[in-house]
């Protein structure tokens, strides 16, 4: 047995490779042993759909090193278990990010980020992970390395496999390496709050300012609506140089003013306050559903979410409207009327092609509802092509089963 990897009676043998050749010789072996394995990073981002029989999990948090940086170029290479946080203290001083905010980047993978899709408000501006990742290093499940993409930002051949990766929840092999384009530090950082938006037209009112943001040529770096009570609060993040962040929050302020809203702005400790708020928000009780619908329905979306917030201990729901996502968060009491709530929300946000997943629950909740719910026919050709990845990377199914839909059970 290796020193990397461990066993005890009754429980998945344990592996924890140091380098890229140790994790493709375990994957090798667990391969000829035919064990169904699976990834385990920061654990910031649970799946309620544990892999089906798990006989073995490979951690990647011996996986921690930084590889490569070239400042001018713009890019980083970075193993798998090296967390976010432990990247950014490393690009800083450089004047350089990378440009995601995942909540917990103490704990959040840069693998894991990548596998589970993750992201936080600043997806506005700078987009998903899947914009940021140029190239990725995937191990096979038969211990096979395989490289795509490459160093270069405007590099197109091969960049097929880093998209693929992200969100596949490590049913095509395990993320070993990425390659991050890096965007400049931000000279200074301002947070606007509006603050009163009504609790029966929030989302309706939050949309409004987004359009009013957008009309007058302010660009946010993040734009979220945090409950407040009966209410909401508009969070406005701008980012840049002084000057320019200064002129647009003046703006801001003063859409706000006309809107009849109480407007404010949040700088230093104050700004870090209000996001480490959303971000308890963002992983707050053992329900978390995530809601995706076109952003001019956020209004409709959002009513239909606050019936399921209610069904919850402490519930919440937690807007980014300009991208048309939402949270649902809270701590599951009685099973019945929440999988209720949850189902009338998924019914009303299927016809713009939305819908509504269950990130984290209890089992009983999760017998009741699901993870995703009915399968609407639109879904029918991403469930086929999920089918075919997952068949073509892992012909024998040991890959995490289960946990993505259309792949094995």
């Amino acid at each position: 047995m290796s020193p990397a990897a461990s066993e005890q009676e009754g429980r998945p043998l344990a592996l924890a490779p140091a380098t890229v050749a140790e994790a493709s010789d375990a994957l090798r072996r667990v391969a000829l042993e035919r064990r169904v394995v699976s990834f385990a990073g920061g654990g910031t981002e649970p799946w309620p759909l544990p892999p089906a029989a798990t006989e073995a999990v490979l951690s990647t948090t011996r996986l921690d090193r930084l590889r490569e940086h070239a400042p001018a170029d713009q890019i980083v290479v970075v193993e798998a278990g090296m967390t976010l946080a432990t990247l950014q203290r490393h690009l800083a001083p450089h004047g350089q990010r990378v440009a995601l905010d995942p909540p917990r980047p103490e704990r959040a993978t840069l693998g894991g980020i990548v596998a589970a899709g993750a992201f936080g408000p600043g997806r506005t501006r700078h987009g998903a992970i899947r914009d940021l990742v140029i190239g990725a290093t995937l191990i096979r499940a038969d211990g096979v390395v395989a490289r795509g993409g490459g160093k270069v930002v405007k590099n197109v051949a091969g960049f097929d496999l880093p998209r693929l990766l992200c969100g596949s929840l490590g049913t095509l092999g395990l993320v070993a390496e990425v390659v991050l384009r890096l965007h400049p530090l931000p000279e200074a950082s301002e947070t606007v709050t509006l603050q009163g938006l009504d609790a029966g037209l929030d989302a309706a009112a939050a949309w409004a300012l987004v359009r009013a943001l957008r009309e007058a040529q302010l660009e946010p770096a993040a734009v979220a609506a945090l409950p407040q009570g009966e209410r909401f609060q508009l969070a406005v993040r701008f980012e840049g140089f002084g000057p320019g962040v200064r002129a647009q929050a003046d703006r801001c302020l003063a859409l706000g003013a006309r809107a009849g809203l109480a407007a404010a702005t949040c700088v230093g400790a104050a700004e870090a306050v209000l996001w480490a708020r959303h971000d308890a928000l963002r992983t707050a009780g053992d329900v978390r559903a995530r809601a995706t619908f076109l952003p001019a329905r956020a209004a409709a979306a959002v009513e239909a979410l606050h019936p399921l917030a209610a069904a919850l201990q402490d519930g919440a729901v937690l807007l980014y409207p300009t991208i048309g996502i939402a949270f649902v968060t809270g701590t599951a009491g009685e099973v019945g009327p929440a999988a209720a709530a949850l189902e009338v929300a998924r019914r009303a946000v299927a016809p713009g092609n939305g819908a509504v997943v269950l990130a984290a629950a209890p089992v009983a909740l999760l017998a009741r509802a699901g993870v995703y719910g009915s399968r609407p026919p639109g879904a029918l050709p991403l469930l086929e092509l999920s089918r075919r990845l997952q068949a073509a990377f892992d012909p024998e199914g040991r890959l995490s089963p289960g946990r993505l839909p259309g792949g094995t059970p």
